[in-house]
């Protein structure tokens, strides 16, 4: 795995604890955690069902960085904006 990858993946982690943090969170590792899983997961099923759909997303730093920070929501941004562009 690219060293540049788990560096994002780390990142967003930090990112969403201390928001979950700032939040009130009681348990923001395990929200924090279950948030970039979801939305890595949106992101690996987005690909997956690209065999029938022909709309696949890149696997990069970037892609990898939204759909783990933002989610679902971010993963619908980048096929979106990968089918507009």
């Amino acid at each position: 795995m690219d060293l540049e990858v788990i560096g994002v993946g780390v990142g967003v982690l930090i990112l969403l604890v201390v928001l979950q943090l700032c939040a009130g969170n009681k348990k923001p590792v395990r929200s924090a955690l279950s948030s970039i899983l979801l939305g890595w997961v949106s992101l690996l099923a987005v690909n997956i069902s690209g065999i029938f759909t022909g709309v696949t997303l890149p696997i990069s730093a970037l892609s990898i960085g939204v759909s783990g920070a933002a989610g679902i929501p971010g993963v619908t941004m980048l096929v979106l904006l990968d089918m507009i562009l």
